[in-house]
Formats: C-alpha cells, structure tokens, sequence
C-alpha cells in the first residue's frame, strides 16, 4: 500500500487528494476520509500510515474540500450539500461507484449529507466527532458565525496575532502532558494555521455561517437518522472532546438501527490522531465485518412515507 497526493480540474477548480491503496488489485473497495472545517487531508496521515504498515487492501482516498488544504479556494457555496455534491463528482470522474465515507466533525456532516444525497454511492458510514448531530458546539466556533467575523479573521491573521496564537498552541503542545493533548494541540495549531491564507479563512467563515450560529449548530441530520437502516455505521467519538459534546454520539448510535458506537476514553476532538493505530484497527475491522449497502433512492421511499404516515 503507497500513498501519492494528486490533483485534478473540476468545474475549473483545483481539486487535491491522498491516495492510498493495494498496487495489484484493480477493482478494490474504497473508503474516503473526509476532514473538518480548517483542515485538511493532512489530518488522516497517521491512520493512513498505520493502514500502509499493516498492507491494507482497501484504496483510501483523504480529498481537500473547496476551500481547504491544496484544493482551490473559490468564492462561492459552501454547504453540505454543494460538499457532497463535490465528493460525488470526484468519485465520479475517478471511476468509483460506491464507498465507505468517513467523516470528521464538518466531515461528518458531510458524510451524513453524502449518504442521504446518494445513497447508491454509499456503502457504509462512519462518523468520527462529527457535526450535525445536536447543537452543541465550542464557544470559540460560535463566535467565528457573528457577524464582522469575515473581516476580523483576516485581520488577525494579516497583523500576526493568529500567528502568534499558533505559535503559543505549538508551544504548548511541547509542554509534558498527556499524549492525547499533545497530539490535540498540534491539531489545533495545524487547523488555526491555515487561516493565515485569505482563501482557507473566507471558506472557514463562510462553512461556518452555513451550519453555526451564536446559539450553536444550525444544521442537524438527527431527523433523517432512521433512513441509516440497512446501511452499516460506526460512531466514533473522544470522550474529552472540548468542540462537539460525546453526549452526541450516544443519542446519534441510539436513533442509528444497527449501528456501533466505539468512545475513545482518552481522546480529544480528534480520536483518529490521538489513537491512529486504534482507530485504524477500528476502522478495517468494522469494514470486514460488514456487508456493503445495496441501497438506491427508491429503497427510501417507503421508510419515508412510513414515517411520514
């Protein structure tokens, strides 16, 4: 298993990955790691290497979302819904018909928006700290939804002060803590950092205002949860997260039929750098567990109008 970074043109714009998979098989399953708000594919290294030293035979895409990483930074929607239509036209144009989508916090809204979208296309569903689950949320992400943040953010980045508050986060993941918290804070740094670019941080606002507000998140999956039926899904939370409450992953395994919920006890908002060699594990065991979905638009419509009933 390699993995190689690529990049392609969609509708005009940049759009970058990490790839990774088995160099013979032809027709390999696919799983897509998808990252959160401010972040980038860079966030899945540690479990795609893990995966790379046990020769996972699954191909692994991590995309750049619009807005993030390598990808373009264009002006323009940034919902769920235009994300996922956007994870669906790169797996288009890159000959894949179905997947396991995997979703971290905003990735995780995605991944929900993803599988309600095109069902056809999603094989099994995991979501790790994820959004759209409640509402929830970080004061700091809160206060990115006011209003004038559009413009403060950019301030604060070209005056220096968000590069100083990198360095200090970078600092203190120097300090001896705990492992976890280490890992944490160098996440932190790493995602703050990217919005020293004008484009990730106008993205950062804009994806925001589309699902936060001064009261916490706006935009819930938690109607709509009954529809994962038939379609294998895991949970995957850090009992510490500080930015989405685990009391979310609870109430979202228990309005999931069949699903598994898996708490990382030591784990922050990010389980899958604090534990990537457990995470990994986690991840390859739930998929050889389970059988692909075979789900269509149409198989939802008598769940629909049951429930609608």
């Amino acid at each position: 298993m390699v993995s190689t970074r690529r990049t392609l043109t969609l509708h005009g714009h940049r759009m970058a990955w990490i790839e990774a998979g088995p160099d013979r098989d032809e027709d390999p399953e696919v799983v897509v790691l998808l990252h959160g708000v401010a972040g980038s594919s860079s966030t899945w290294e540690p479990v795609i290497e893990c995966l790379e030293r046990t020769g996972g035979r699954r191909l692994v895409i991590a995309p750049d979302l619009l807005g993030h990483g390598e990808s373009a930074g264009p002006s323009g929607d940034f919902s769920m819904g235009a994300f996922a239509n956007g994870l669906r036209d790169l797996l288009a144009a890159l000959g894949h018909r179905r997947v396991t989508v995997v979703g971290h916090s905003l990735g995780g809204g995605v991944a929900m928006q993803f599988a309600y979208q095109f069902p056809e296309l999603c094989s099994r569903l995991v979501l790790v700290s994820s959004g759209g689950l409640g509402r929830g949320v970080s004061p700091t992400l809160r206060l990115a939804s006011l209003p004038g943040a559009g413009v403060v953010v950019p301030i604060l980045a070209r005056t220096g002060v968000l590069g100083l508050g990198v360095a200090a986060l970078r600092a203190a993941a120097s300090l001896p803590l705990r492992p976890a918290d280490r890992v944490s804070l160098r996440e932190y740094a790493r995602h703050a950092g990217s919005l020293t670019e004008r484009a990730h941080a106008d993205a950062f606002v804009d994806t925001i205002r589309g699902v936060i507000g001064p009261w916490g998140q706006r935009v819930t999956g938690t109607d709509r949860l009954y529809l994962t039926e038939g379609l294998p899904t895991l949970v995957a939370w850090g009992r510490r997260d500080p930015i989405i409450p685990v009391g979310h992953a609870y109430r979202a395994a228990s309005l999931m039929p069949g699903s598994r919920l898996e708490i990382f006890d030591e784990s922050g908002h990010f389980p899958h750098c604090d534990e990537p060699i457990r995470f990994a594990e986690l991840l390859t065991v739930f998929c050889d567990a389970t059988e692909p979905a075979d789900l269509d638009a149409a198989s939802l419509g008598p769940r629909l109008a049951g429930f609608a009933s």
